[in-house]
């Protein structure tokens, strides 16, 4: 009998209290719940953890020594279980080479499709080049009118330097008697002798003929000679005509079905000599040298005689050289030595010396520290000053002056040098006074010869700060070789179809078969199908914005999750477990409903789809509800509901059914702040999809920057807002996108950016160590009687360094065994029990607790443990204030979500004692947050603005838009079809904007209960 459950019995991993639970299989069921009330315990750490072991354990010994293995989750046991696969937010890889294109598979499906149907065109004459088989060369030149009379040549040497006396006797004593040298044709024995210091052209003349029937198999045995003699080339000279004059019209059917010129040559390659067979003598009369030289102006515009047909059984270009030896999919591969830009290495960009970091601050003047790197010392060290000092006498200028109130001419020079003009340099050494008269290398020159010539790791990453991205100068991007980009389909080379975004990119894909020839389009069919698929499963999650060049690192969680999601639905399985964190992240309302769409359809091919999620579409539409609580932390870990919707809402103790019934909601303020009635503004903002995007923003006030995925907001927010404040009043050496300026400020003091990386990428990193707390703790303990009786410092109580801690497990508390085949086991320090710390250092303690006892405790009941101790108490208070009173003092950073990691930010930041002028940018703080965290975290927010600060925030959530004071909704579209403000105003303004996707979804949210009637809008 069929299972139609999946049971899970006694589930006690993490804050899990022995949960017993049914899940409908094949089926889309969302687990929700407060933050921290054990979701993803049950969904990641038990029932996928599970599925992933029981399939693991199922291969061989010998496969799983190449797999992860997990360990066994806390549970009694699982029944009903199929093979499971998990879509987080953290699996996305974060290297460079990683693309769009490679994570999807398109770059695989592309490079084969390029590699079998492509076609290598000349950089040189921009002609196409083909390889040639004997036969079809033979069938060209029995084309030719009867009675056309022809040189076959084999050319040995081209434009190269040198005598060649050896090379000619050897060409003589192998059976040849002519040869053109440079144009004009000899006996060899009568070769004149070359000089070496001058370029030469020497052909072979293997065979003279008269075109007639009767010669191809001789024509045949030419070929070969000739094409063994010049390593794969043979030319055919015709005599007293062209090659454009035998052509009856002159044009020739093209491989897209349109007519294109007929070349001189339709093949072309580059050579080198090999030694050649023995040849028999042409049945042509002999011919002058003037008669067999190129005919006068037979030269085209791509460097080969008109009376010129080039043959080859290569690909390559007799005019540049360009040769490509053989065209597979590793060609374009920037993955692969034998494809990738030999200058960046396949990276599409090197890191070069900036303008913008060497002088951060146009304001300042030399004097002042304009040039950083030679400023940096305090006071700016005397050798640099003295050459700059030297400078500015001989060129006119004044170290006092602003570096933006320089010349251009100045700038130049300071950076990039005296282009090897000398200079008089004028140096002080104690009392003396000496000149020096050489070029001046440059302050950008003289930090490329110092990261050449240093040996030092720390020295290199001090220069490092003042270098940036930029494209290659060989490749500009492209991270492929030229002989990659070369070979093209419908007139594309593969780095040109990357760079389309995937709204662009499906109808070239869909249109790609008209512009090929059939026996083209029977090999591709089944690879266009391929990218098809792919391209439409990113269309259909809302990632249609996304540049298929678009590296990996740069994606959201959201949009890493959604193209693994792409992935799988294009693997087509059926019967598989599939467990998704939170897919709705950084999603706007109008692409969510296509996500859901999709999550319905993997759940129609016969999967179950477990969904952790607190976004309010997908629990309406899910088929089955996990509510867990009734808390967070130690006060979770429990079903408080479970059922379909009808079932949850109708539940009472469940805070998620009162946010979903309208028991409890997100207020909307009584009243919108007008701000301080200054006002900071962005001017012709254009970096990245950006149309010139004039905006400002209301200080003193809580702004949201709203509008679709892929609309723009980051690229506004973050790369230019925030970087270009980072730099003016945080000195941070970061590159703004392109502006014009940014006013308003001077208004400010600072600007901080909390986002959502990790506040540490260790075990050992914690929301103590982060947050300061630690230090405070430490001291702490340090302090009391029995650590002072002892002799103990603060350093006795940390367990990263020796003294405190327990040197068994180096202050881990756990001890890693390695089971090669299985996987490792993590096993409890002996000697500490976990602990981390020694005995004797234990043995100090504070209320009866240990400093180990202190980091086991949750933040809560840290709280109340110090809560006469100020510096400690503040600190934790702040965490438990963002929703955060349910994680432990000493909890490993790895194991923080990407919102907890923001909120510790946060906490950080908001016990800082308050200037009232601080800007506060926040990248979706929601991310992971129940409504009722929300509401929380929201409190914090507003309390910042009511200090007087400044806070932007990237949104979806409504219930965060509809509390603003202003929103900026960027659109109207993602990608080229975005960048442009299509509203901004209060929140009711916005939602009578008819093209703000964002006000569409806003508007009932502002008219439900009344609560409209009730906001009083501020006036214009």
């Amino acid at each position: 009998m069929a299972l139609t459950h999946i049971s899970v019995r006694g589930a006690r991993e993490h804050n899990l209290k022995g949960v017993d639970i049914d899940i409908p299989r094949d089926t889309l069921t969302v687990i929700t719940g407060l933050s921290g009330s054990g979701k993803s315990s049950l969904a990641f750490d038990t029932i996928y953890a599970e599925g992933q072991r029981r399939y693991v354990e199922s291969l061989s010994a010998y496969a799983r020594q190449f797999l992860e293995m997990m360990q066994k989750p806390d549970v009694e046991h699982i029944d009903g279980l199929s093979p499971a696969i998990s879509i987080e937010q953290k699996t996305t890889s974060r290297n460079p080479r990683s693309t769009v294109a490679t994570v999807t598979e398109i770059y695989d499906y592309m490079r084969l499709l390029w590699a079998r149907i492509g076609i290598p065109y000349s950089p040189a004459t921009g002609l196409p080049i083909a390889a040639q088989t004997v036969s079809q060369m033979v069938d060209r030149v029995l084309a030719l009118p009867e009675g056309t009379r022809l040189l076959l040549l084999a050319p040995v040497v081209r434009g190269r330097k040198g005598e060649y006396r050896k090379e000619l006797a050897e060409w003589q004593k192998a059976g040849f008697q002519r040869v053109r040298i440079d144009g004009e044709t000899w006996l060899i024995e009568d070769a004149p002798a070359l000089d070496k210091k001058y370029k030469h052209d020497i052909e072979v003349v293997i065979d003279r003929l008269v075109v007639r029937d009767d010669i191809a198999t001789r024509l045949a045995e030419s070929f070969e000679t000739a094409l063994k003699l010049a390593d794969g080339l043979a030319y055919v000279d015709l005599v007293d005509t062209t090659v454009s004059s035998l052509s009856p019209s002159g044009e020739r059917v093209g491989e897209r079905g349109s007519a294109v010129r007929e070349a001189p040559q339709a093949f072309t390659h580059d050579v080198a000599p090999a030694k050649a067979g023995a040849s028999s003598e042409g049945a042509m009369p002999p011919e002058t040298p003037a008669s067999a030289g190129v005919t006068k102006g037979g030269m085209k515009n791509t460097g080969i005689p008109d009376n010129r047909i080039v043959f080859s059984e290569r690909f390559a270009c007799p005019v540049s050289g360009f040769t490509i030896a053989e065209i597979e999919p590793r060609l374009f591969s920037f993955n692969a030595p034998q494809g990738a830009c030999p200058a960046c290495d396949g990276l599409g960009e090197k890191q070069i010396f900036d303008e913008d970091l060497v002088v951060p601050n146009h304001d300042l003047s030399i004097k002042k520290g304009a040039v950083v790197p030679w400023a940096k010392s305090n006071p700016p060290s005397p050798y640099y000053m003295q050459v700059l000092g030297s400078l500015a006498r001989e060129f006119g200028f004044s170290l006092d002056t602003p570096w933006k109130d320089l010349p251009e001419e100045v700038h130049y020079l300071i950076l990039h040098g005296s282009r090897g003009k000398p200079v008089t340099l004028t140096f002080v050494d104690g009392r003396k006074s000496y000149d020096v008269k050489k070029p001046f290398e440059g302050v950008i020159g003289n930090l490329n010869r110092r990261m050449l010539q240093t040996e030092s790791a720390w020295m290199r990453e001090e220069l490092s700060k003042y270098q940036a991205a930029h494209p290659c100068e060989t490749c500009h991007g492209a991270r492929l070789k030229p002989e990659a980009l070369a070979v093209k389909v419908a007139m594309r080379d593969i780095s040109s179809v990357t760079r389309l975004s995937v709204a662009d990119a499906v109808p070239f894909f869909k249109t790609l078969p008209d512009a090929l020839t059939p026996q083209q389009q029977e090999i591709a069919r089944a690879i266009l199908k391929e990218i098809d698929e792919r391209l439409g499963f990113l269309n259909n999650v809302g990632l249609d914005y996304l540049n298929l060049d678009r590296t990996s690192g740069t994606l959201s969680g959201g949009e890493s999750q959604r193209i693994r999601l792409a992935s799988q639905i294009g693997s087509g399985l059926s019967g598989v477990l599939y467990v998704l964190d939170e897919p709705s992240i950084g999603l706007h309302q109008r692409d969510n409903d296509m996500l859901l769409v999709t999550l319905r359809r993997l759940r129609d091919l016969g999967n179950t789809v477990l969904v952790v999620e607190h976004d309010e579409d997908a629990i309406r539409s899910a088929d089955y509800v996990i509510d867990m609580g009734p808390g967070a932390g130690v006060h979770g870990g429990e079903v408080v509901a479970q059922g379909t919707l009808e079932q949850v809402l109708a539940s009472t103790d469940s805070v998620t059914a009162d946010y979903l019934s309208g028991r409890r909601e997100v207020a909307v303020p009584n009243k919108r702040r007008k701000g301080n009635g200054k006002k900071l503004t962005v001017h012709n903002a254009t970096a990245n999809n950006l149309t010139g995007v004039t905006a400002s923003i209301p200080l003193g006030t809580f702004t949201c920057i709203t509008g679709v995925s892929g609309s723009g907001k980051s690229s506004f927010t973050i790369d230019t807002l925030y970087a270009a404040a980072a730099r003016a009043l945080n000195g941070a050496r970061v590159l703004a996108g392109k502006h014009e300026k940014i006013t308003g400020l001077d208004h400010l003091d600072k600007v901080i950016d909390i986002d959502q990386s990790p506040i540490g990428r260790t075990p050992r990193s914690n929301p103590a160590t982060y947050t300061g707390a630690f230090t405070n703790i430490r001291d702490w303990f340090a302090g009391l009687p029995e650590a002072q009786a002892r002799g103990y410092k603060p350093g006795r109580f940390s367990f990263n360094v020796k003294g405190g801690r327990c040197e068994a497990c180096q202050g881990d508390g756990v001890l890693k065994i390695e089971m090669h085949f299985l996987p490792d086991v993590y096993v409890t320090c002996d000697v500490c029990h976990g602990q981390r710390y020694n005995r004797e250092t234990l043995e100090v303690k504070f209320k009866g607790r240990s400093i180990a006892d202190v980091l086991d405790m949750t933040v809560e009941d840290a709280v109340e443990f110090f809560k006469a101790v100020p510096p400690i108490r503040d600190k934790m208070a702040m965490l438990a204030e963002v929703g955060l009173g349910y994680i432990k003092v000493g909890q490993q950073a790895t194991t923080l979500s990407g919102g907890e990691a923001q909120r510790v930010k946060l906490a950080k930041e908001l016990s800082r004692r308050a200037t009232g002028q601080t800007l506060y940018i926040l990248d979706e703080p929601t991310t992971g947050l129940h409504f009722e965290d929300v509401r929380k975290l929201l409190e914090v927010l507003h309390a910042l603005v009511e200090q007087g600060n400044t806070v932007v925030v990237i949104e979806h959530n409504l219930d965060v838009i509809k509390t603003a004071d202003w929103i900026l909704d960027l659109g109207p579209e993602g990608g080229v079809k975005g960048g442009e403000i299509v509203a901004e105003g209060t929140p009711e303004k916005v939602a009578k904007e008819p093209r703000s996707y964002t006000g569409k979804y806003l508007a009932p949210l502002l008219e439900r209960g009344g609560v409209k009637a009730r906001v009083e809008v501020a006036a214009e």
